[in-house]
């Protein structure tokens, strides 16, 4: 029983044609026309789905024209719909008053391939900066990338507010530190924040247009660069959408050894979040800690895996690397210690009254806007949101060792912290079960280039959440298209809402707890 698409058919009926061509085969994938796309999306929202992303492809190539598309989720479901579009009338109706995250992607959608979302709210360029020529669309195959972007006199209206006594406070995009830029514009009364709005794109690297002129197997190498703390979960996302596209097999051991390194990274990053929370709360005896906490994995990854951040040693087919017995027990030997003094430190973090202060009831979510913006990872579960591709669409070995996922509903700074550490011991667990069941055999398997025109997509739980990736092949078996989706892409929303009614001092708190990724937002 398919729920989504038992809703796409009794809405539209034959108007949903399903279409063989795309991968996983397990997944629905149909084509609607035009007219009917709102009519899918309000479908989708009787079913109480999420929007899970919303993009748009340049299919010239492929003798069409535009195809916009839009995922939908339900528990473990998945569900793509797609309209085509011709190039000279490149229109569709936008579905963002069914779905708060479509008013970003829309956005974006329109800045970089000139789609057009009639009915949206607001049409200023997302990501694609006001200086660029309006008619500069850098994802259709006419743009050419290798020459200089003309400038041209442009500013960004920000939103405003008036009223007596209220202000605007500017923050950013360059910030008194070594993190990425972003701007952040307050509206304030006294200390209290009654709005904020993000301007982000200020790492805009132009990463999906670059997808589209490398080959298969280096695509996966710019995937784990995407978000350079999360090049773990970004590379696997795509290796598995490439990987269903060519009906390529992974040896069990390459699969173990994947989810070895996602738990690992999961495990170091929650822990300098931890202890940068901390920090922004002047507790900075705890980002000592955590530091150093996270600098022996580190150390322990680059002794295995001869990179810190274990980046590249996903491939397509498997792996790069494998470890022995002897790094089996350098592992389990590390996690004792980790885990004995992560438990010292989180007794102190719960004694510590000035701390508990800051961080409960502060930048609260609450569970009602969580579901609106279709929140993912980290800030859903704090929110009340039983959401973990690990536990709903698990690959092996997930689907032999499950998942206790936590999930807390009162959506402030203090669930966040909670459920990074909850899921730093849970990934402790996951840890020692993988080396106890590592099969033998092989790490790798041939990975074929797909057939033409034919498309693959992958969910994978990142630390900070679902990621998403969608491949789409050429005429010739080349990559067309390579959609990505950040958690950050939706969750940013998530920290306009936690803000409001919080003091300003209290914002970078509310910020570190979400602690969104803008090179992985700037695609």
């Amino acid at each position: 029983m398919s729920i989504l698409k038992d809703a796409i058919l009794s809405a539209i009926g034959p108007d949903a044609k399903f279409d063989g061509r795309n991968y996983p085969a397990s997944m629905d994938f149909c084509t609607v026309p035009r007219g009917k796309f709102i009519d899918t999306a309000r479908a989708m929202k009787k079913a109480n789905a999420l929007l899970v992303a919303e993009w748009s492809a340049d299919e010239s190539p492929l003798g069409r024209g535009f195809g916009v598309y839009a995922c939908y989720r339900w528990g473990a479901e998945y569900l793509i719909v797609k309209i085509e579009l011709p190039y000279d009338d490149p229109i569709f109706t936008s579905i963002s008053g069914k779905f708060l995250p479509a008013y970003r992607f829309e956005r974006q959608m329109m800045s970089l391939m000139g789609v057009v979302p009639v009915g949206h709210p607001d049409l200023r360029p997302w990501i694609k900066f006001e200086d660029w020529p309006e008619d500069a669309w850098p994802l259709r195959k006419s743009f050419d990338a290798s020459k200089p972007m003309p400038r041209v006199e442009g500013e960004y209206n920000f939103v405003r507010a008036e009223g007596e006594g209220v202000y605007e406070i500017p923050v950013g995009p360059v910030h008194a530190g070594i993190i990425e830029p972003g701007h952040f514009r307050f509206q304030a009364v006294g200390e209290d924040i009654l709005n904020l709005e993000e301007r982000l794109g200020y790492v805009h690297k132009g990463i999906e247009k670059r997808f589209e002129s490398l080959s298969w197997q280096e695509g996966s190498m710019l995937a784990g660069r995407v978000s350079g703390d999360t090049t773990v979960a970004h590379s696997l996302a795509y290796c598995i959408a490439l990987e269903s596209m060519t009906g390529c097999l992974v040896p069990q051991r390459a699969q173990w050894l994947r989810a070895l390194f996602l738990e690992r990274e999961r495990i170091a990053n929650h822990l300098g979040d931890i202890g940068a929370v901390c920090n922004d709360a002047a507790f900075a005896f705890m980002l000592y800690q955590m530091s150093r906490l996270r600098e022996l994995m580190m150390q322990t990854n680059h002794k295995l895996f001869s990179h810190r951040f274990i980046m590249d040693r996903i491939i397509p087919g498997g792996v790069s690397v494998d470890i022995d017995s002897g790094g089996k027990e350098m592992i389990l030997s590390e996690l004792k210690q980790l885990l004995k003094e992560f438990n010292r430190l989180m007794a102190i973090y719960d004694e510590n009254s000035s701390l508990e202060d800051r961080v409960r009831d502060t930048g609260i979510l609450i569970p009602e806007k969580a579901r609106e913006i279709c929140a993912v990872g980290i800030v859903a579960r704090a929110s009340g949101m039983n959401i973990d591709c690990r536990m709903q669409n698990p690959f092996p070995p997930y689907d032999r060792i499950g998942v206790n996922v936590p999930v807390l509903i009162y959506g402030d700074v203090n669930a966040r912290v909670y459920i990074r550490i909850k899921e730093v011991r849970e990934s402790v667990r996951i840890i020692r079960e993988i080396l106890e069941t590592l099969p033998t055999g092989p790490t790798s398997a041939d990975c074929k280039i797909p057939a033409p025109d034919c498309s693959g997509f992958a969910a994978v739980e990142g630390w900070r959440g679902e990621i998403v990736y969608w491949l789409q092949s050429g005429p010739n078996g080349e990559i067309n298209r390579c959609m990505v989706r950040d958690p950050s892409s939706v969750n940013w929303l998530g920290l306009e809402q936690a803000v409001l009614g919080n003091i300003v001092p209290d914002f970078p708190l509310c910020n570190k707890s979400f602690n969104q990724s803008y090179s992985g937002n700037d695609l």
